[in-house]
């Protein structure tokens, strides 16, 4: 079957009478010299109206024209639908009625701005076509013929972010952005950091291509590519990035580490920021570290009541380690600082070093550590010692150094908390002794170990019991097909999750208390699969086994904790050859 041809917008204009061909013809040669539309070069030289250009674009996408000056098109659109904001950003606006989405554009041509819109609100249909002018005049409450609507973004927004710069970066660096593309550079930033925060992003990544640079927000663990931006901007959009970060903006063959502050909805957000030179430029990851995410409680990390019992106490010993393990971006600072936060009173001090510092507390002496000027891990925490606290956070045990020094202060009566980064948690005990720690060190300083994961939350709103759960999946976390019958759910996906099924992560756990066959196997050199079994017997929950029960609450889904705990032994191919 043939495929039709849509009609071009100047075609429909001359067709209808509207545009004389030859101003069609001026308009096409002055739009491709200033990298204009053909509606707006028309427009701009007086030849048709705003709306004549918008019915003609409703023609051509084979939707219909509104023409918000009329009542009767008017009391079609429910502005109660959508938010505010969003109607005002990418000037749309939604239809009355139920069920899915619709929405009064602009320009369907603006794919880029669509698809960031499905980013944000989940998917939606494109019912029609309006004016820009009469959309900006309809949410403002104006009148049409009162005139366009003033520009969205204001100088506001470019002066708050101007404040977020480091004060120290010498100014003739700034100087060598160009002067000329300085303001939409710093709307395009300003906007790809606000729709991160906003979009519950914990990162975002700006990596160039061969023709485009790749902008991707990761949201709850998984990566998303939100836009392919213009190859022209590379230069520009990078250099303000670094500008932000305070990081030399001329270096370009090595990494460079920054920090960003900047105000998003009335807070204060700090962004980490790390380049690193690629292939076809540098790639800029924008780390966002929100104040209230690591204040979210120990119950809403994703503690079972009982495994939470046992947490409170274990933090609550005057003295000791506790270490909690699991690969880079599974929670374990999270889980660190909730645990401190609840042990911020005035009758405690409490040390920290870390780097870096990523959050803030009142009442917590936290010590940046900067290894170029001697300030290691190794001199804090000596310094530490002489500071007489009650507990002390270690970012990362990296070496048998380290180690030594937190062992000696956990015997010598002080509590203290750090990570260290094995796969589960009996091989933290054989972690350290692979170090070099003398063993009956390592087993009589230990008072518990944490492994942890984060996996995504099934959206509240949408998810549905699942009649036909996968058995390959059932068989990868250990759960029967009988025992699935009315628990399992799946993840369906609404506009309240983006289409995605999930909203939020939660943590599974498996929590190692030391007992005293734990600390005897320790101090025998013994294997993990010795450790994990004493364990077990002494009452640890494996990571699997906190997964099935968030899968049989419906917290979850068999294949996301299958993402980070599997049955041993199973190979799922035979599940292909039933």
């Amino acid at each position: 079957m043939a495929r039709k041809v849509r009609q071009k917008l100047g075609e429909l204009l001359v067709s209808w009478g509207t545009v004389p061909q030859a101003k069609v013809d001026e308009a096409l040669t002055a739009a491709k010299g200033r990298g204009m539309r053909l509606g707006e070069a028309l427009v701009e030289a007086g030849a048709c109206k705003e709306e004549d250009v918008a019915k003609a674009l409703a023609t051509q996408f084979g939707v219909d024209f509104f023409n918000l000056d009329r009542l009767e098109d008017m009391n079609k659109v429910d502005k109660s639908r959508m938010q505010p904001d969003l109607m005002k950003k990418y000037l749309v606006l939604p239809l009355a009625g139920s069920g899915k989405l619709k929405l009064v554009i602009h320009d369907p041509m603006d794919l880029d701005t669509l698809e960031l819109l499905r980013f944000r609100i989940g998917d939606f249909e494109q019912a029609g076509v309006a004016s820009k002018r009469q959309i900006q005049a309809f949410i403002s409450g104006e009148k049409a013929e009162d005139g366009p609507r003033k520009q969205l973004m204001t100088d506001s927004l470019d002066k708050s972010l101007d404040k977020s710069m480091d004060k120290s970066v010498d100014k003739s660096i700034e100087k060598s952005v160009d002067v000329d593309d300085e303001g939409p550079i710093i709307k395009l930033t300003s906007r790809i950091i606000i729709d991160a925060v906003q979009g519950r992003a914990s990162d975002i990544h700006i990596e160039p291509a061969e023709d485009h640079i790749l902008l991707r927000y990761r949201i709850d663990g998984v990566c998303v590519v939100i836009e392919k931006l213009q190859k022209k901007l590379q230069n520009a959009l990078l250099s303000r990035f670094k500008l932000m970060a305070g990081v030399n903006i001329a270096e370009k063959r090595i990494p460079q580490d920054g920090r960003i502050k900047f105000r998003v909805e009335g807070t204060d957000i700090d962004f980490r920021v790390s380049t690193c030179p690629a292939y076809y430029g540098e790639s800029v990851v924008l780390r966002i570290l929100r104040p209230d995410s690591v204040r979210i409680g120990l119950l809403n990390l994703g503690f079972e009541q009982d495994s939470l019992d046992v947490f409170n106490k274990i933090i609550r010993r005057p003295n000791g380690i506790f270490l909690v393990t699991g690969p880079t971006g599974s929670g374990k600072t999270t889980t660190l600082y909730s645990a401190l936060d609840v042990l911020n009173t005035p009758d405690r001090k409490i040390i920290t070093a870390e780097d870096p510092v990523e959050y803030n507390f009142n009442g917590i002496n936290q010590v940046q550590i900067r290894e170029h000027i001697g300030l290691t891990f190794n001199a804090v925490l000596k310094s530490m010692l002489r500071q007489a606290p009650n507990i002390i956070l270690v970012g990362e045990i990296r070496d048998r150094e380290v180690a030594d020094i937190a062992i000696q202060a956990a015997l010598t009566g002080h509590l203290v908390f750090s990570t260290l980064h094995t796969n589960d948690a009996p091989s933290a005990i054989t972690r350290l002794v692979d170090m070099g720690v003398k063993p009956f060190l390592v087993a009589s300083s230990i008072q518990a170990v944490l492994a942890q994961r984060l996996g995504r939350v099934l959206c509240t709103t949408c998810k549905a019991l699942d009649d036909a759960p996968d058995p390959k999946f059932l068989k990868l976390v250990d759960i029967a097909p009988e025992e699935a019958i009315g628990k399992v759910y799946k993840a369906v996906g609404c506009p309240n999750c983006k289409g995605t099924g999930y909203k939020g992560r939660k943590a599974i756990f498996e929590m190692m208390i030391m007992n005293s066959e734990i600390r005897e196997l320790a101090f025998q050199r013994a294997g993990v699969s010795k450790l994990r079994a004493a364990a077990i017997r002494g009452g640890m929950r494996s990571l699997l086994g906190d997964g099935r029960i968030k899968i049989l609450k419906g917290v979850t889904t068999p294949d996301e904790v299958a993402k980070y705990a599997q049955i041993e032994g199973f190979d799922p191919s035979e599940m292909s050859k039933r």
